[in-house]
């Protein structure tokens, strides 16, 4: 994979995942990642700008480019082995849950279903509040700013 990402570039492999908006999974076939070929230009929507691709191409570029994040996935197994411990532990602070409803996470099998079931809520008992935010994929932080930091602010101004 890193061979491949290496081929195409790091800033086309960052706008591909940036402006991913399939909530099926990711298509990362060979010449035709993320449903474009290399030759098609990518457009930046309104909340990202080149500047900020920039930025990301250099941290990415500088440090192990895509290599720690295919190795979190190539190291699965034994994630799941290392947090046994936790296994069935609950989170016992409040919280806020806030999704895109393009976040392609969201559409993974079973996690709607997990998440709006009261499964989560019994995982999470001072669970609060479920938000899914419409027009909106995995960089919600970047896609939605003001209103994300409104959820925030709001969240947390009710223990003043």
């Amino acid at each position: 994979m890193e061979a491949e990402f290496a081929e195409i570039g790091t800033e086309r492999v960052i706008k591909g995942f940036l402006t991913y908006r399939v909530t099926d999974p990711i298509m990362l076939a060979k010449g035709n990642l993320f449903g474009h070929s290399a030759d098609t230009p990518i457009s930046l929507p309104c909340w990202l700008s080149q500047e900020e691709v920039d930025y990301y191409v250099t941290k990415f570029d500088k440090n192990s480019g895509f290599s720690g994040g295919i190795n979190f996935y190539r190291n699965f197994n034994r994630n799941w082995e290392l947090m046994a411990p936790w296994v069935g532990a609950k989170i016992n602070v409040p919280a806020k849950f806030i999704v895109g409803d393009l976040d392609r996470v969201y559409h993974m099998p079973g996690i709607k279903e997990y998440i709006h079931s009261g499964e989560f809520k019994k995982k999470v008992p001072l669970f609060q509040e479920i938000v899914v935010m419409e027009g909106v994929g995995h960089s919600i932080n970047m896609e939605k700013a003001d209103e994300i930091n409104k959820h925030i602010d709001d969240f947390f101004r009710q223990f003043n």
